[in-house]
This record gives C-alpha cells, sequence and structure tokens, in this order.
C-alpha cells in the first residue's frame, strides 16, 4: 500500500511542475505582449499631449491651421507616427480643431495588432481674431 502512495505522489508533483511551465509561458507572453504594446500607448499618450498643446499655442499666437499640421508633421518621429498619417485641422466656432489618424502595427508572433489611432483635440482658448 506504501508504494502505491509513493507513485500517486510523483505523479502529483508532475502535474504541478506541468502546472507552474505552462503559468511561466503564460506569464511570459502577456509580458512580452505588453513589452511591445506599452511603447505605442505611450507614444499615443504624449503625442496626444503635444496636439493639445500646439492647438493651445496656435490660438494664442494666432496661427493658422497649416502652422499646426506643419507642427505636427515635424514632430512625427519624435512620436513614432508613420508618416501616412492623415492630419485634418480646421477651425470651429473660433476654435483650432486637429484630427489625426493614423494605424501603427504591433507585431506579435505569428499575429500582428493594428493600433489605431484617431484623436482630435482642440484649442482650449477662442480665437483673438
Amino acid at each position: 500500500m506504501n508504494t502505491h502512495k509513493v507513485s500517486n505522489i510523483h505523479g502529483e508533483q508532475g502535474g504541478a511542475r506541468l502546472k507552474l511551465v505552462v503559468f511561466i509561458i503564460i506569464f511570459g507572453a502577456i509580458l512580452y505582449a505588453g513589452y511591445l504594446y506599452v511603447p505605442v500607448a505611450v507614444d499615443a499618450y504624449y503625442f496626444k499631449d503635444a496636439m493639445q498643446n500646439m492647438v493651445n499655442q496656435a490660438t494664442a499666437e494666432g496661427s493658422s491651421t497649416s502652422w499646426v499640421r506643419d507642427q505636427l508633421v515635424k514632430s512625427e518621429r519624435d512620436y513614432h507616427v508613420p508618416p501616412e498619417a492623415v492630419i485634418t485641422p480646421s477651425v470651429e466656432e473660433k476654435r483650432i480643431k486637429v484630427r489625426v489618424q493614423f494605424t501603427r502595427p504591433i507585431s506579435f508572433p505569428g499575429y500582428t495588432y493594428n493600433y489605431d489611432f484617431d484623436y482630435t483635440v482642440q484649442s482650449s482658448t477662442f480665437l483673438t481674431k
């Protein structure tokens, strides 16, 4: 009867090891996905802030919508914005407004996730013109 218990213990230890290996693989995959995704999300967050600053600065200085567009195009490299991004500035209700749209692919092994960026900001102050 003792030998049966000993062999059962080895089977349980093997099951625990398998669960640990599966957990480590899943946890590693989640960490790797975060490692690839987080920098893209952080770039998008900072680009949104830059967009807001540009429209506020343009309004305060009386700059045109083309100036806003030019400044955002110049800053694309800093935030890893693809060159084919669609930047649409406009003036609505005496405020400068800009919409930026692009897709940035994030390649995982065997799968590519498309991070879609579509964000609109408007100046927080009214045009003085």
